[in-house]
């Protein structure tokens, strides 16, 4: 890889790599924000979710820069929040994945529930563990759904994580 960055008469480092971390969450946070308010898509709860960590890991990457990414504090905590949020990623499409029988009961939206009172463990609850909204598909591209995609963002943190790790001497 060296070698097509040197071609370029650019050296990778981990500044890069902490770099493209942060696009890449600041990227998948406004694809999100476009389809809830320019297409009406609303976020479930595991939605919700993983947008809060890319948003952790967007946050992660941004310190790491004003710090110092070579660091490997930060590639740590970047790959242990993009893990966190994959596993969300992996419930939500475990709960796609179930028969319409064993889909969990629907919930009301999350604003809903902070506005009305609900207590606080149920609204813990159906953040962590999904609801009946979290199963819909509502949209796909190439046969990923939204949970689909968002774990390919996660798996790409990770992977920029290892990568910022590695170049951490450059």
């Amino acid at each position: 890889m060296s070698a097509a960055f040197g071609k370029l008469g650019v050296t990778p480092d981990a500044r890069m790599a902490a770099l493209a971390a942060m696009g890449l969450a600041g990227l998948v946070l406004a694809i999100g924000q476009i389809m809830e308010h320019a297409f009406g898509h609303v976020p479930c709860p595991l939605c919700l979710m993983q947008r809060l960590w890319f948003l952790i890991a967007g946050l992660v990457a941004a310190l790491a820069l004003a710090d110092d990414p070579r660091r490997p504090v930060w590639a740590l905590l970047l790959a242990l929040a993009a893990l966190v949020g994959g596993a969300f990623s992996i419930r939500q499409l475990w709960l796609q994945s179930l028969p319409a029988d064993q889909v969990p009961a629907c919930t009301p939206p999350i604003d809903f529930m902070l506005q009305s009172g609900y207590p606080g463990m149920e609204i813990i609850r159906a953040m962590t563990s999904g609801t009946g909204d979290c199963a819909k598909v509502g949209w796909s591209l190439l046969g990923l759904s939204f949970a689909g995609w968002a774990l390919v963002g996660f798996l790409a943190l990770v992977a920029l994580a290892l990568l910022q790790h590695r170049l951490r001497r450059a």
